[in-house]
């Protein structure tokens, strides 16, 4: 059993203050991974980076590599989970959606998180869960009003991008907890995510051959800026930190981040992406965010 040694409160604060910062900034560093390389080559890049950079990592301190069939098992289905279908969604999205909104449909993952967790952990959902998950999705929607109903609007885009991401936002959620469960914590971390990502890449490359052809890359120094943000800082840096966070302390815990990385997001989108906020938009984040921040409180 490779049960999580227990850490400081601050320790514990400075690892959701370093996943939130980098996670709040992704979403549109993705947006430059689109266009020339098929998405699918571009999720498959992003894994090859972080599975080999976490791979050094536990080759240059010796943490072991080997898993139990079952562990490749538990890491196959993280692989398909969290490291393909989630992120060939997530990039597919902001093909239809400003990078901050994709981000802010991600706060509600605290909804799959605590949910799957209540069937599958035991643990206890009360009625202010309920009740802040509701405003969180009533908020979203208002987010969203202005341009779904907006004279010409394609709705049928935003529509899309939407669904994109909520199917990310469950299989993100399912992947989540599977990490708190008994078989999720026995597994040594380091390994599990080099076989996971490794898992996930060979998916990838075989899914984006099967669509698009032949591997595709783009030199472009911009490009690979991104792939090696998205690899190293965004996929073997924040993932180890973020499941880490929930072996310790709960998937509906460390959901907790998921409420301020849209602030993040959401802030870089209007600066570089030229987003303009409505008074209905600013209305549903306001909503959205109390929503969740009851809703997570409400859980205990």
């Amino acid at each position: 059993m490779h049960a999580p040694q227990p850490r400081s409160p601050l320790r514990i604060a400075l690892s959701f203050g370093v996943v939130t910062l980098i996670w709040g900034s992704t979403w549109l560093v993705i947006k430059t991974q689109l266009g020339v390389v098929p998405v699918s080559w571009s999720v498959t890049w992003r894994f090859v980076v972080a599975g080999l950079a976490l791979l050094g990592l536990c080759l240059a301190t010796g943490k072991t590599l080997r898993l139990t069939p079952r562990g490749h098992l538990f890491a196959l289905a993280v692989g398909i989970l969290q490291f393909s279908v989630n992120f060939n969604l997530v990039y597919r999205s902001e093909a239809h959606l400003a990078s901050g909104l994709v981000a802010l449909t991600f706060a509600l993952l605290i909804i799959p998180n605590a949910v799957l967790s209540a069937v599958f952990l035991g643990t206890r959902i009360t009625p202010g869960f309920a009740i802040g998950a509701g405003l969180g999705i009533a908020g979203l929607a208002l987010v969203f009003a202005r341009d779904l109903l907006a004279p010409g609007a394609d709705g049928g885009e935003i529509g899309l991008g939407m669904a994109l991401a909520l199917a990310a936002v469950l299989c993100a959620g399912i992947a989540n907890v599977m990490q708190a469960t008994a078989l999720g914590r026995a597994q040594p971390l380091e390994a599990g995510l080099v076989w996971a990502m490794f898992y996930g890449t060979i998916i990838n490359a075989s899914v984006a051959w099967a669509l698009t052809g032949p591997p595709a890359f783009d030199w472009s120094p911009g490009y690979i800026a991104g792939v090696a943000y998205l690899g190293i800082v965004a996929s073997a840096l924040a993932f180890s930190l973020y499941y880490a966070l929930i072996r310790e302390i709960g998937a509906g815990k460390a959901a907790y981040s998921s409420v301020i990385i849209p602030l993040v997001a959401m802030s870089l989108s209007t600066a570089f992406e030229g987003y303009r906020w409505s008074a209905l938009a600013v209305a549903g984040a306001v909503l959205a965010l109390i929503g969740l921040v009851i809703a997570l409180r409400s859980r205990a």
